[in-house]
């Protein structure tokens, strides 16, 4: 006699509800969203002034240090981390690729002598909107970074 065996499928709540949690509030996921977004719009306004290469994007760049040759590809980087960033299932990732882009621009800051408040922590107070931003709109980050009371 041959025995077979069939499982079937366990009809519960998905992986991702069960290992991180409730969703998160519609004030929290809209607080996030706003974070995120002023964050975004910020990314994209510099980005596209490194790509077109305004002269106020050119006189930063030479009194921070660098040649205005480097404009375009900084450009591009940006607009590659934004993309990363805006795609949910990546949105991490792209978080992570940024505060390596961003930790370089408070390196150059502090190496030129910049004013802390107003120049050198700047680029963390993008990072800070970039990963509080996903923190509220992200279950799954939520559950490895979690707050606890």
């Amino acid at each position: 006699m041959t025995a077979t065996t069939h499982t079937e499928p366990q009809h519960s709540a998905p992986a991702s509800r069960t290992q991180t949690g409730a969703p998160p509030s519609n004030k929290a996921l809209w607080t996030g969203r706003i974070l995120s977004g002023l964050a975004v719009l910020f990314l994209l306004f510099d980005a596209t002034g490194k790509l077109l290469q305004i002269p106020e994007a050119q006189q930063g760049t030479m009194e921070l240090g660098y040649p205005v040759s480097v404009l375009f590809g900084l450009g591009l980087v940006q607009l590659a981390c934004l993309a990363v960033y805006l795609i949910p299932r990546l949105s991490v990732l792209g978080a992570v690729l940024w505060t390596g882009y961003l930790g370089g621009a408070v390196a150059t800051h502090v190496r030129v002598g910049n004013p802390l408040f107003s120049h050198t922590l700047f680029p963390v107070y993008i990072a800070t909107l970039l990963w509080l931003g996903l923190w509220l709109r992200d279950e799954r980050l939520r559950a490895v970074l979690p707050v606890h009371r």
